[in-house]
């Protein structure tokens, strides 16, 4: 295995994370943020199995759906969640947090008429609130985390959904990394912070059975097509997943919830 991606490296920092950051490559990463999500993220599909059916069913109750996106960042995953339900027929109300005030700050000015509410604090601050939502998200999070801020987030997750909770991370995948490196060689002398830190986050993010032995009970980790990873809480509203071996990325003995849907 390569040494490089052998373990998760949790204690090296990303560029954007430090307060002190270059501004201008801040604003440049938020805004290639919206080209590089739709192509790598996968949003559409877990939008369609997870998201869709709880929302529908808020609508069938006769109230407006409500989505809580975590660690929202510059927000184009909440303008996606809402365009798509709008598409659908559907009244959502899409929030973003953030503990980070640049983050929020710029995807509110970038919010381009989407409606998306946008705030800065974290998720243990809405369940001190008492707020609750139809489904909680988060996208590209879970790798920032230590294991104790991991076990914190997901116990809020639970907390503030009624419905659906759905974590979408990377992958750690040799083939994913490389990928990403020739993708991103344009930007190598850019300023911005998608290459360097796109590909620590790759180095930083789970493979199904570390992600699977760090859940608690009533979570489970799915495998997505193009290098993806998810941590699930779902009732009934959500489309069943088959369990299947990962003969890649698991331990011989490990299962972990498979999506019938991947290609990688």
């Amino acid at each position: 295995m390569d040494p490089l991606l052998r373990s998760r490296a949790v204690h090296e920092p990303e560029l954007m994370d430090d307060p002190a950051c270059d501004p201008v490559a801040l604003d440049n990463t938020y805004r290639l943020f919206g080209v590089i999500n739709p192509l790598v993220a996968s949003w559409r599909p877990v939008y369609r199995r997870y998201l869709r059916p709880v929302l529908r069913d808020a609508a069938a109750a006769g109230r407006p759906a409500t989505v809580l996106d975590v660690g929202c960042g510059g927000g184009d995953v909440a303008r996606a969640v809402t365009r798509w339900a709008a598409r659908d027929g559907m009244d959502v109300r899409v929030t973003g947090i953030d503990p980070d005030a640049r983050a929020t700050r710029w995807a509110a000015a970038h919010d381009r008429g989407a409606g998306t509410t946008y705030r800065t604090l974290a998720s243990h601050d809405l369940v001190a609130a008492g707020e609750r939502y139809d489904a909680v998200i988060s996208n590209h999070m879970l790798h920032h985390l230590t294991r104790e801020e991991l076990s914190d987030v997901l116990a809020d997750s639970r907390r503030l959904t009624r419905g659906v909770a759905v974590h979408n991370d990377l992958r750690r995948n040799r083939a994913a990394w490389l990928l990403y490196w020739v993708a991103t060689l344009p930007l190598a002398r850019a300023r911005v912070f998608v290459r360097f830190d796109g590909l620590l986050s790759i180095r930083r993010s789970y493979r199904p059975a570390e992600l699977r032995e760090a859940l608690p009970p009533g979570w489970r980790a799915v495998r997505q097509r193009f290098f993806r990873l998810l941590a699930v809480h779902a009732g009934q509203e959500a489309e069943p997943v088959r369990a299947d071996r990962d003969p890649v990325d698991t331990p011989q003995q490990d299962r972990t919830q498979w999506d019938p849907g991947r290609t990688s």
